[in-house]
């Protein structure tokens, strides 16, 4: 049964790191493409960050340059190391897995999710 477990997330301030992390668990872990996305109160979800499985990664304008997305294949988790983090990053983050190549960037491209896990960046 495919499933992905996220955890880390909490209160942080302004400034400071977190590291969010995705274990995946059957086919979700032999998915092409894993990606992040997020949601903040009364906003769409949007993306974040995908890594493709050959390597490549691609970031929102956003967080380019202050996140990391990266997995552990021995480990079957998948990270997302926030750096440098802002107000306006608060929001409840989500773990994806895509199993076919599709457009990186949209929602409904992904078959699987996490539960979801809350980020607070206080200023």
């Amino acid at each position: 049964q495919a499933q992905l477990l996220q955890s880390g997330g909490g209160l942080v301030h302004t400034g400071d790191s977190l590291r969010l992390s995705c274990a995946a668990s059957g086919r979700a872990f032999s998915s092409n493409v894993m990606g992040w996305f997020r949601q903040a109160p009364g906003k769409e979800r949007e993306f974040v960050a995908a890594r493709l499985s050959g390597g490549n990664t691609y970031y929102a304008d956003s967080v380019k340059g202050r996140f990391t997305i990266y997995r552990d294949n021995a480990k079957n988790l998948v990270y997302l190391q926030m750096n440098s983090l802002k107000p306006e990053d608060t929001a409840v983050y989500y773990c994806s897995a895509m199993r076919a190549s599709g457009l990186y960037w949209k929602m409904t491209e992904y078959d699987y999710w996490g539960q979801g896990t809350q980020v607070t960046v206080s200023s």
